[in-house]
């Protein structure tokens, strides 16, 4: 079949990489793509929130399966026009969405079906919302209510830095995503995520991961989007999965269907877990990014199946045969982010891995220009690798790194020491 993926970042070429090698895998597109996602698949130029230019494109490529990557294009309610128009889709609806789509909305969902997270409060009205800060207290978290490209958190572990970001959202810092917050309690534990497929009724676990927000080493620093991940996460073991699946997972999918919004397609769950008990931080709509480049170099051919097993409603009848191996990702991020940042700077050495199975370097924000590869973004490479054993992991994907030449990047240089 033809296959068209959504999106242009390292999730979609870590998800282009794997589909690409599965036979059931015709002809690939992507759009809009990027570099690295052009040496696996055929870039076209469309705005991926565009329902109606995303439908015409497929019907003119008989597109048989669409795998929708980042989020704005499921909260632009994309999924539901390509349903409407019969073609196999990979993504949950516009008002399943609003998981990621509205930080207050989860909070209905987990008050409806009793599952544990942090205690909260919602505000639309700056003065109500400082002076609800103030009562509480700091270490305090600001979260705004709407999609902000994953930079619309903030933990405040003092007062000032949590009234300085009531303004931040306020003030239109993440546009309209921040017209409503929502205060959290401060949660302490280990952080780790957890990737489920749902097909509305079925759910499968796909694997466990562990990020690193902090822009620089030893966990300081700015919130990014991601600066490195590993999988399988350690601190998700047998038991705090099965809580985690018991009472978070399941009575979510539970009640989405109950209101009549099935969920269907991967659902993300950020836990905060201390003493054995997991604890709902958020849902996130699609894979992570950089989580999903592990997952996908660990599942491989296999990626397509289930996929495509979600999107047909044949989960119950699915299982994923998993290598008992490890993954890690660098994130090579340009100087200045998540602040401002340069574009255009050509990046040398990316061929560095080329012949080596158990390394792959994604792209993220990178173009091509005149023949070479250009930065194009705040994150711009994931160098990830594979391992019989984390450590081993780890080792393949610096030595990779030495061989990139690129002096307006940076990386974190201690990915993986929670683990390690």
């Amino acid at each position: 079949m033809n296959i068209l993926i959504l999106g242009s970042g390292g999730r979609e070429h870590a998800l282009a990489w794997a589909i690409a090698q599965n036979p059931k895998c015709d002809q690939l597109f992507c759009a809009p793509g990027n570099a690295g996602i052009a040496q696996v698949a055929e870039c076209v130029a469309i705005d991926p929130t565009d329902g109606d230019a995303v439908v015409e494109f497929c019907d003119a490529e008989s597109i048989g399966f669409v795998v929708i990557g980042p989020e704005a294009p499921l909260a632009a309610g994309v999924a539901d026009r390509l349903r409407g128009a019969g073609i196999l889709t990979f993504g949950p609806s516009q008002a399943a969405a609003q998981l990621e789509a509205s930080k207050a909305f989860t909070k209905e969902i987990c008050d409806a079906c009793s599952a544990p997270t942090a205690g909260y409060a919602r505000f639309t009205d700056l003065a109500a919302a400082k002076a609800y800060v103030q009562e509480q207290g700091a270490p305090i978290v600001i979260k705004a209510d709407g999609l902000a490209a994953g930079k619309g958190v903030t933990v405040a572990m003092d007062l000032p830095t949590a009234l300085a970001a009531l303004d931040d959202c306020f003030d239109g810092a993440f546009g309209d995503a921040g017209a409503e917050v929502v205060i959290e309690e401060f949660m302490e534990g280990e952080e780790a995520s957890f990737f489920i497929l749902s097909d509305g009724k079925n759910i499968l676990p796909i694997g466990t991961a562990q990020d690193h927000k902090r822009a620089f080493d030893g966990d300081e620093g700015p919130n990014t989007g991601g600066m490195g991940a590993y999988s399988p996460a350690p601190i998700m073991d047998r038991s705090v999965t099965q809580k985690a699946l018991d009472e978070i997972v399941k009575p979510t999918i539970a009640e989405m269907a109950r209101r009549g919004t099935p969920y269907q397609g991967v659902l993300y769950a950020g836990f905060m877990i201390k003493d054995g008990q997991p604890r709902l931080v958020e849902y996130n709509v699609r894979f992570g990014d950089p989580e999903c480049q592990v997952l996908m170099l660990r599942l491989g051919a296999q990626a397509l199946d289930t996929l495509l097993a979600c999107a047909e409603e044949r989960l119950a009848d699915t299982q994923i045969n998993w290598a008992d191996d490890h993954a890690m990702t660098v994130v090579m991020a340009a100087n200045g982010y998540p602040g401002d940042y340069t574009k255009g700077e050509v990046i040398g050495g990316l061929d560095s891995a080329d012949g080596n199975p158990m390394v792959q370097i994604f792209h993220a924000g990178t173009k091509s220009d005149n023949g070479q590869v250009v930065s194009n973004g705040g994150r711009v490479l994931n160098i990830t690798a594979r391992g019989s054993n984390l450590q081993e992991a780890r080792d393949r994907a610096y030595a990779a790194l030495d061989g990139i030449n690129w002096p307006g990047g940076f990386y974190r240089k201690d990915i993986g020491w929670r683990a390690l």
